[in-house]
């Protein structure tokens, strides 16, 4: 579970705190990070030993690199591992995942000097992730 600037003091501190009080052991990315690092080994193998990955996409969701090669490692274990993936849109609207427009393609315009390849990878991973099924969270309503 990614712990984002624009989620984490409300929605995913919820989702977490429901889902380790219910006994599910739950894995965030919170602590250690390094801003503009790579992803640290020990998430990695935490993405690829889950059964189940929730990604809570969000407004500023696209503008984290880290977020992205995150989405891209959950859609690979998906493809190989068949691990389940729920996504939550948090006042984000699908079409802007889907599309890379809104917030999604201002992130997108502003990583122009990014290597091209992984940009690729990026839009695969959110494309991919357009075809499973989501609730859309808009003013703390799911709709």
């Amino acid at each position: 579970m990614r712990r984002g600037e624009d989620t984490c003091l409300n929605f995913t501190d919820h989702l977490y705190s429901a889902l380790t009080r219910t006994g599910i052991d739950t894995f965030r990315d919170d602590k250690g990070l390094e801003r503009g690092g790579e992803i640290q080994p020990s998430l990695l193998k935490a993405i690829e030993e889950s059964k189940v990955s929730i990604v809570v996409f969000s407004k500023n969701y696209a503008h984290s690199k880290w977020c992205l090669d995150e989405l891209d490692k959950i859609m690979q274990s998906r493809r190989e591992k068949r691990q389940i993936v729920v996504l939550v849109f948090y006042h984000v609207d699908p079409f802007d995942v889907r599309k890379q427009t809104g917030s999604f393609g201002e992130a997108f315009a502003r990583y122009g000097e990014v290597i091209e390849e992984r940009m690729l990878r990026w839009r695969a991973a959110l494309t991919e992730a357009d075809g499973l099924y989501g609730w859309h969270m808009l003013h703390g309503y799911v709709i």
